[in-house]
C-alpha cells in the first residue's frame, strides 16, 4: 500500500497521495508556485497510519500550483405555484488546481 495523507484546506478534507492532482477552492498562491497545505489530519508511509489529535505536529503536503481556474456554472431555481414567484441564479466557484508533490511527515 503507498503512503497518503489526509489534509484540510477552505473547511474540506481530502486524500492525498504523492502525483494526485486536485481542484480545491481559490487559495492565494502564484501560477507556477509551490504551497504547502496544512493542517494534515491523518498521515500513513503504507505500514502504519498516524492519526492527529485533531492534526499532525510538523506534517505538511508540498503541492505545486498547476493553474487557477472556474468550476461549472451551478443553477439554483425556486419556484412556488400558483404565486408567481420564480427565482433563477447561477454560481461559478474559484478553483485551483494543485499537484502534489510530495509527503512530509516528521
Amino acid at each position: 500500500m503507498e503512503s497518503y495523507a489526509i489534509v484540510e484546506t477552505s473547511g474540506r478534507q481530502y486524500l492525498v497521495k504523492a502525483g494526485d492532482v486536485l481542484e480545491v477552492n481559490r487559495i492565494e498562491a502564484e501560477a507556477g508556485g509551490k504551497v504547502d497545505l496544512a493542517p494534515v489530519l491523518a498521515v500513513s508511509d503504507g505500514k502504519d497510519i498516524v492519526i492527529g489529535k485533531p492534526e499532525v505536529s510538523g506534517a505538511s503536503v508540498a503541492c505545486s500550483v498547476v493553474e487557477h481556474k472556474r468550476g461549472p456554472k451551478l443553477v439554483s431555481y425556486k419556484k412556488k405555484r400558483r404565486k408567481g414567484y420564480a427565482r433563477k441564479i447561477g454560481h461559478r466557484q474559484d478553483l485551483t488546481v494543485l499537484k502534489v508533490e510530495a509527503l512530509n511527515r516528521a
